[in-house]
């Protein structure tokens, strides 16, 4: 199925990466669902700016109820089901490393909120929104990840615990819907220049990262985007279980 035959939701779409991943595919042509659950403003503003192939949706992609009513509304609004998840929904996190809460004061809390919103959002979309790709025999499910659990230069522990944990659900998810014609896969990336979630981040760790990298810069929200496509498109058919690190090359598999 070509990405304007699509029809795309992106979780924690209202802001950040969400919205860049959400303007690549509407530039694409796609159908976007752009789920926000606090950011109403920018979300409904990004989805009046991407045109009438957009709409904006509330739902706490933790609460499965919220989940489903917000997939029947897609159904409603395109006419047909959703094809492709891009789950991106992230908890409220700053990276700023100085900052950070260390091993020996970590609350489990905080483990908690980032394992409700990574795992366990990924698991209620992709339980609604399966059995209709199922009948289609074709679907696109794509999970944010993040290069730390390769290289864990700054140890987030929460954060990058629950990233691993969601490249484990895409790995069996792509066992058990691979048969149904449904691919999963995972996308990682390093620090982006710039986000709402990086924006804590000095400058001169942006510099430092930079140099680091073959390309010679941090890579931005719109890069990004860009490799999401490749996994919902034609062209990635026969790929389904993997992790692909876009970070211009910081860290290499």
């Amino acid at each position: 199925m070509l990405i304007n035959e699509q029809i795309v939701l992106v979780t924690g779409a209202g802001r950040g990466l969400g919205a860049a991943i959400a303007t690549a595919f509407a530039r694409e042509g796609a159908r976007v669902v752009i789920n926000y659950n606090r950011s109403a403003e920018t979300a409904r503003r990004l989805a009046d700016s991407l045109g009438d192939r957009t709409i904006a949706l509330q739902a706490d992609v933790t609460d499965r109820e919220a989940i489903n009513r917000l997939v029947e509304e897609a159904n409603q609004k395109f006419y047909g089901p959703i094809t492709t998840i891009v789950h991106n929904a992230l908890s409220d996190f700053k990276f700023n490393g100085d900052d950070r809460q260390r091993l020996q004061s970590i609350p489990w809390t905080d483990f908690g909120a980032h394992l409700d919103v990574s795992l366990r959002g990924a698991l209620n979309v992709m339980q609604a929104a399966a059995p209709a790709m199922s009948k289609l025999k074709f679907g696109r499910i794509i999970n944010i990840g993040t290069n730390l659990f390769q290289n864990p230069v700054v140890p987030y522990h929460d954060y990058t615990a629950a990233k691993a944990a969601l490249l484990a659900l895409t790995r069996t998810a792509a066992a058990d819907l691979g048969p149904h014609g449904i691919t999963v896969n995972m996308i990682s990336g390093g620090l982006l220049r710039t986000t709402d979630a990086s924006a804590a981040t000095p400058e001169a760790v942006f510099d430092f990262v930079a140099g680091l990298t073959p390309l010679g810069h941090v890579t931005t929200p719109a890069e990004f985007a860009d490799s999401v496509l490749f996994f919902a498109s034609p062209w990635s058919r026969a790929v389904t279980g993997q992790n692909l690190i876009v970070d211009g090359g910081l860290v290499r598999n």
